[in-house]
């Protein structure tokens, strides 16, 4: 099931970024193979983590000959194969692209770094929040008068890594069914990173976006898009951009249309009362704390005044919507998100929760054409766990 049914792709498991590609490519109906290593410790895996999800497992000694040769008799067969390594470590362990196709010329090799696979950078350590800081996301995120905010690990690490480097591996497989060749895919989370500023680039082309924190329209400096405080401690979001979007806002709080009338976002090009946003924020934030969230949900949900109350992990999937949709599932007992997206024809499963380290190794080297013989030598050779 999914539109990945019968692609045989290769996981060199990572951290974060790297599983989530495997997850993403796996709920898509791809057999992906997470290759572990075969000294994880133990305990420092969960087979809950949705991270983990739909994978077996074999563990493999990428550090010995026979654990090397075993993995490239494995990319004899497969499709695809990614890596989350600093860029040459491939390489040094026997592995590398050049190798892997040479033996099998329509593999697509992934590579997913943080810096990418050259530059002065590309062989320096570094996280989510370095990557976007180089992007210029970071600096663009947080508010006027205080530092920049990161957002989790999300825009980099996720997105940026993880969720670009499964695209590009779609996109040269595609590539690969009319050429017969395989190619490798660098992906770098700064790149991706980048990428997510293109809306960004084109305002600062119009003269729509500076590099002042807090003073942009979707950065927290306008009223009518931001989140408030209600009477009982809980969050709201607003986003009532679009002009007939804040004329209903300001209807279902009550506040003087004429006074703010000017206030609100006119459209491209058209000037806005940026004067008035002090004073119309203070309204806000006095009539948002006089209802709790549940009662501003009963008020505004469903309105065009383009609303949602912020809701924490622990309640999310309570929501109607989420229920409605089954926008979570829960696999083993774990609340996590459902596959996405969604597909009319090809439908994936239900994932089933991964495998610890090792579990599958010799089921995975039977299926992919080992002999019991070669399973054999590889134990007694240190190869696989």
């Amino acid at each position: 099931m999914g539109p990945l049914a019968g692609l045989k792709v290769i996981e060199i498991t990572g951290l974060g970024a790297a599983p989530y590609c495997g997850m993403m490519l796996s709920d898509m109906g791809a057999e992906v193979i997470r290759v572990d290593r075969a000294s994880a410790p133990e305990g420092a895996f969960n087979p809950g983590d949705p991270l983990l999800r739909g994978r077996r497992s074999i563990a493999l000694n990428l550090k010995s000959e026979p654990g090397i040769r075993a993995l490239l008799q494995l990319v004899d067969q497969a499709d695809a194969i990614f890596e989350g390594f600093r860029p040459g470590v491939a390489e040094r362990l026997g592995f590398g692209p050049e190798l892997c196709l040479e033996r099998n010329p329509k593999l697509v090799f992934g590579r997913l770094t943080g810096w990418g696979q050259d530059g002065p950078l590309a062989h320096a350590a570094g996280h989510d929040i370095n990557y976007i800081a180089l992007s210029g996301a970071l600096h663009s995120i947080g508010r006027r008068g205080q530092k920049p905010v990161a957002p989790l690990n999300l825009v980099a690490d996720f997105g940026g890594g993880g969720l670009l480097l499964a695209f590009g591996m779609v996109c040269a497989l595609l590539e690969a069914v009319r050429s017969g060749k395989g190619q490798v895919v660098d992906a770098a989370m700064l790149d991706g990173a980048v990428s997510f500023m293109s809306m960004f680039f084109g305002f600062a082309a119009n003269g729509w976006f500076d590099d002042e924190l807090g003073s942009h329209l979707l950065g927290t400096a306008a009223p009518f898009y931001d989140t408030y405080e209600t009477a009982d401690g809980q969050y709201i979001s607003i986003g009532s951009l679009e002009p007939q979007f804040f004329s209903q806002l300001l209807d279902l709080t009550g506040i003087d249309k004429k006074r703010f009338s000017d206030a609100g976002f006119q459209g491209a090009g058209q000037s806005i009362d940026i004067s008035a946003w002090p004073e119309l924020r203070q309204e806000l934030e006095s009539v948002f704390l006089n209802k709790t969230r549940d009662q501003w949900c009963r008020i505004m949900e469903g309105s065009d005044v383009c609303f949602a109350p912020v809701l924490g992990l622990s309640e999310m999937h309570l929501h109607p919507h989420n229920t409605a949709r089954e926008t979570t599932i829960e696999i083993d007992g774990i609340r996590q998100p459902a596959p996405a997206p969604r597909f009319s024809h090809s439908k994936p499963g239900i994932p089933e929760t991964g495998s610890l380290p090792g579990t599958d190794s010799d089921a995975i080297l039977s299926e992919w054409g080992f002999s019991t013989a070669e399973i054999s030598a590889l134990h007694k050779n240190g190869g696989i766990a």
